[in-house]
This record gives structure tokens, sequence and C-alpha cells, in this order.
């Protein structure tokens, strides 16, 4: 994590698989292709955070719901980190709200062209299954399309800042995420491996 300056507050940059909370007007940004960013604010006791995570699509079975499978677990544990965090710092979890971005498919894979449910399709269907589930109205959110994001989340007053990323930015962005499909896979693939010889 990465600590800048945004005007006269101090800016916490979170990348994937990390989450920051904080009842400190501070902002909190990240960068998003098919990532979803969850931030979850306690308007009573003032206390609020973003994660950042990007589900293991490869492993999605088919026909079952996205809260169930390996997917859903993974985003569970992001959004259980993210609200116990909040908890043991005082939040109450009846005062919670959401607002939500990201999803997009940015990756392009065959899987849109086939009409198939893409990367971001699941990180969008999770996140409204969870917060449907958990009962954690979601007031605002720009999920899915096409596009990557920045997202500036402050703690002042909870407004959510999103800007559309730039092509370069987003090219760069696309390598990083073929990146970690890339090492997703192999983990994977080794971890199934390593399971089947026991």
């Amino acid at each position: 994590m990465n600590t800048l300056q945004f005007n006269d507050l101090r800016r916490i940059m979170v990348d994937p698989g990390e989450y920051y909370v904080s009842s400190k007007p501070v902002v909190i940004s990240t960068l998003l292709g098919s990532c979803v960013a969850a931030c979850l604010y306690d308007p009573v006791g003032g206390i609020f955070g973003m994660n950042h995570f990007l589900l293991a699509y490869r492993d999605y079975p088919r026909g079952i719901s996205v809260i169930q499978s390996e997917e859903g677990r993974y985003g569970i544990y992001a959004m259980e980190l993210l609200i116990n965090d909040m908890m043991k710092r005082g939040a109450n979890r009846a005062n919670l709200k959401a607002k939500c971005f990201g999803g997009a498919n940015v990756l392009r894979l065959r899987e849109d062209r086939q009409n198939e449910q893409t990367v971001g399709d699941v990180n969008v269907a999770f996140i409204k299954a969870f917060l449907a589930n958990e009962k954690i109205p979601l007031i605002s959110a720009s999920l899915g399309g096409i596009h990557g994001r920045t997202v500036h989340f402050v703690g002042t007053d909870y407004a959510v800042f999103v800007k559309r990323i730039g092509e370069s930015q987003e090219r760069l962005l696309e390598k990083q995420e073929r990146r970690y499909w890339r090492i997703n896979i192999a983990q994977h693939q080794q971890r199934k491996s390593t399971a089947e010889f026991w």
C-alpha cells in the first residue's frame, strides 16, 4: 500500500488483494479493471474502508451460485476481512452501506465473444449477491462495461469519485491482469496436481 497526497488529505492506494479501513479523514484510492472495489461505510460510527478483489474466474463452475463457488469463497473472504476490521474499530454491521465499482471486461477474453460470463461478470454477480445476502444496501455503483476506472473514496463525506482510465493506462492494466491470471492458473494447477498426488 502506498501513501500519497490528495489536496489536503492523505491518500492510501489499495492494490489487488488489499484493503484499508479508517476513521480518519483520508482518501482511499484504487485502479480497477475486471476487479471490484467495495467501499463500505458506517455513517453513524464514522468508520469506512475499501477492498480490491479479483475472483479466480477460471475455476468458476457453470450453474453453481457464485456465492457457493470457489470464487465466492474468495470474495466472501475479502469482504469479511474488510467488515471484520471495520467492526473491530467500532463500526456497527447494521449501519453499513456500500458503494461498489469495477467488474469491467478489460481482458476481452473469448468468453465475452461467446456470450459467456467474463471475469468482470462473475465479480459483479458476486458483489451484488453478497450485499443482498448480508442485507447491506448498495447506495451507488458503477459496475461492468469495458473500461477500467480509477476510484477515490473520500472519508470526510463518503463520496466516491470515479474516472474512466485512458487508453495507455488501460493497456498497462490489461497486461497486469493477464500476468495475474497466468500466475493464478499455474498455482491452481499446481494445487490440483498436489491434491491428486496425495
